[in-house]
């Protein structure tokens, strides 16, 4: 067994579970505060917020963590692998930056792109609700790598 793999799992964990609360503070706090905004001040507020999220430590939490997992997936799959290890790392690689690629960048970059003062194509309302259903699917994805991660040294 590498002297490595549970310290790696810890890591896994807590920045899975890091993520996750970053991300449900988002949909609990912030998409709330942004849809009782006027729809000119929503997507200002929103694009400020894309621009400030892609720093340093919010990136290396993301895609660090993303790092980890792939890591730790990899590690268990050649050296015995613990089922529950290996759906966190998919979980976490698909589920979070499989759905950031995928779901979340697109529409910033669409957001992004607008005048101060246009509306996204479908209105505020609707691209607001198209973004907080994927980030409720990155919520949960890094919850459910959390919660596998830091169960699965009990598991064996």
């Amino acid at each position: 067994m590498s002297a490595v793999r549970e310290p790696l799992l810890a890591v896994a964990a807590l920045g899975s579970a890091l993520v996750a609360g970053a991300f449900l503070v988002f949909s609990v706090l912030v998409v709330p505060a942004l849809a009782a905004l006027p729809p000119a001040d929503g997507v200002r507020a929103m694009q400020s917020v894309n621009r400030v999220a892609v720093r340093p430590v919010f990136m290396t939490l993301l895609f660090g963590t993303g790092a980890v997992c792939l890591v730790v997936g990899v590690e268990e799959f050649v050296a015995g692998p613990r089922p529950a290890v290996l759906v966190a790392a998919l979980v976490y690689l698909v589920g979070v930056l499989g759905v950031t690629i995928a779901g979340n960048v697109p529409l910033n970059d669409v957001l992004a792109a607008l005048d101060l003062g246009a509306e996204p194509p479908g209105g505020c309302r609707g691209w607001l609700r198209r973004w907080a259903g994927w980030n409720t699917v990155r919520s949960l994805a890094a919850l459910a790598g959390a919660v596998l991660f830091a169960a699965a040294p009990a598991a064996g």
